[in-house]
């Protein structure tokens, strides 16, 4: 890190530092400033570093499964220093909270190398989870939701009632470990969310693959929660359908050449709820 030398003296006063004479100037940069610069870099990259791991990350949206309130396209900062769940003994000291009912939550997929995925938090640890004619029941009771959308003209298999009541009703819908395991948690009726698992689901809930479909999000999966979408451009599904390198850099490549045009201006710096 660079230093900053003070001096209290006045050009032309007696305590006025002489400059050096010609004879005795030397060229090229001063002493010391390369390991300087070296040293900012490297103190630079361990703060990014830290706050990537520790603290913010930025996501992108590739699905519909969130609308309408996270569009295809919006590009997220995720709050990583939101959440308690490991019991260390320092969270009592830090500003960490639980998981809660309504949270939007980025985590990773439990299946197919993990990707990233972000839905909103529907059950709790020991929450009873039922659908009857397109609404969810929490526990008995009818959950509140404004935030979620229906399409008549999809077709999704648990859009009305959820959990199947017979195995042989199951199909070809669910992920194969699902399919195995997701008799083990009904009871009379409504799914049990095991210890230290969430259920999830998408808010344009006809068009979500979530955990009625896969499973139980495992706490540790989770990264954090969205809080606010610093850019948003037009894009679908397919504009993201490539998760390869080339793909990436091609969708980057497109994104700066449409930059202003496609950018939605009316939702940057949005805060996500």
């Amino acid at each position: 890190m660079t230093s900053i030398e003070s001096s209290s003296a006045m050009p032309g006063s007696a305590g006025a530092v002489s400059v050096p004479d010609a004879a005795t100037h030397t060229s090229g940069p001063p002493k010391g400033m390369f390991a300087d610069v070296l040293q900012s870099l490297l103190v630079t990259l361990l703060l990014a570093l830290f706050g990537t791991t520790f603290i913010v990350q930025a996501f992108k949206i590739p699905s519909q499964s969130m609308e309408p309130a996270l569009l295809v396209g919006d590009h997220l900062l995720v709050n990583k220093f939101l959440f308690q769940g490991s019991g260390a003994w320092y969270e009592k000291f830090l500003p960490y909270r639980p998981v809660r009912h309504g949270d939007i939550v980025v985590f990773k997929f439990p299946f197919d190398d993990h990707p990233h995925y972000v839905k909103r938090v529907i059950g709790l640890p020991g929450d009873r989870i039922r659908i009857t004619a397109g609404q969810v029941y929490v526990n008995e009771n009818l959950l509140a939701e404004p935030y979620a959308v229906h399409d008549a003209a999809a077709r999704d298999p648990f859009g009305d009632n959820f959990p199947p009541a017979d195995p042989e009703f199951l199909g070809a819908a669910l992920q194969p470990e699902w399919t195995t395991h997701i008799m083990n948690y009904v009871r009379g009726g409504e799914l049990l969310v095991p210890p230290d698992r969430y259920f999830v689901m998408g808010d344009n809930r006809d068009r979500s693959w979530d955990s009625r479909y896969w499973g139980f999000v495992d706490r540790q999966a989770i990264i954090g929660r969205p809080v606010l979408i610093y850019w948003s451009v037009a894009a679908t599904s397919a504009d993201y359908a490539d998760r390869s390198l080339f793909g990436t850099v091609r969708g980057i490549e497109a994104a700066l050449l449409h930059l202003p045009a496609s950018t939605r201006w009316n939702r940057m710096l949005r805060e996500v709820h």
